[in-house]
């Protein structure tokens, strides 16, 4: 089985800084991580390839510097990267990275399934994984946290609002997963080995044959108007007994 998984570098919890004039996350100069349903959704993938066979390769939209993450991916067990990167990428929204994404795909070649982390940390919009298959035109089935292959098929849990759901989907397609599908694993010695070796392939804006008017915040019907870091609203008290607790939650009802 042939998997692709789709992954996104976002900043760590700390390191978060806003444009004041586009209101996007600046992500230039500060330290960076894969972004954890991401993690997720490659150590799905190792482990689906362990079982069946086929190759693992790593999509990513951003800045030069997350080559370093796909590396990381490499180190991991991944066989394969593509870093879409270009200015004329920048500031996108879902719709436009979803278009972008649309494209490395093609220049990657066919999978049998493709895997996203059912969002990113910095944006939770949730949306990546349904746009892509829709461009795609392959079915999507998202939160899913078990996989279980069949001939041409998964039959996939997932969770709703109701509870969990099990799903038939035919192959090819798309899946957004949630963390309990398995821990991911830290980078073996023999795969760091391979990752100092590995050439991280890069698509620019007009390699990729993309429209620049679909692209970056050209190509993004949504803009943000407004963003700020949440503030702290208090600080950590600690109870030394139930008593204490009570005490407390009178005070605050009263």
């Amino acid at each position: 089985m042939n998997i692709l998984v789709c992954a996104k570098q976002v900043p760590s919890s700390g390191e978060v800084r806003l444009d004041p004039d586009t209101g996007t996350i600046i992500r230039d100069g500060c330290e960076a991580v894969i972004n954890p349903f991401d993690s997720h959704a490659l150590e799905a993938a190792l482990c689906l390839r362990e079982r069946l066979g086929g190759t693992v390769s790593v999509l990513s939209m951003g800045i030069p510097a997350c080559a370093d993450m796909l590396r990381d991916c490499v180190a991991r067990g991944a066989d394969q990267t593509l870093l879409l990167t270009d200015r004329a990428f920048a500031g996108a929204d879902t719709l436009a990275t979803s278009y972008a994404l649309s494209l490395g795909v093609s220049a990657l070649g066919g999978f049998d399934l493709i895997l996203c982390g059912r969002m990113a940390v910095d944006g939770d919009t949730a949306q990546i994984g349904p746009e892509l298959s829709e461009r795609l035109g392959i079915p999507c089935v998202c939160d899913v946290f078990a996989i279980e292959p069949q001939q041409d098929a998964l039959v996939v849990r997932r969770e709703t609002d109701d509870g969990a759901e099990q799903v038939r989907v035919p192959l090819p397609a798309l899946l957004t997963v949630t963390r309990e599908l398995g821990v991911p694993r830290m980078p073996s010695i023999d795969g760091v080995a391979r990752s100092l070796r590995h050439d991280v392939r890069t698509l620019s804006c007009a390699e990729a044959g993309a429209d620049p008017e679909k692209c970056g915040l050209s190509g993004s019907p949504t803009q943000v108007l407004s963003t700020a870091a949440p503030q702290g609203r208090g600080r950590a008290q600690t109870l030394a007994d139930a008593g204490q607790l009570c005490t407390l939650l009178r005070e605050v009802l009263e």
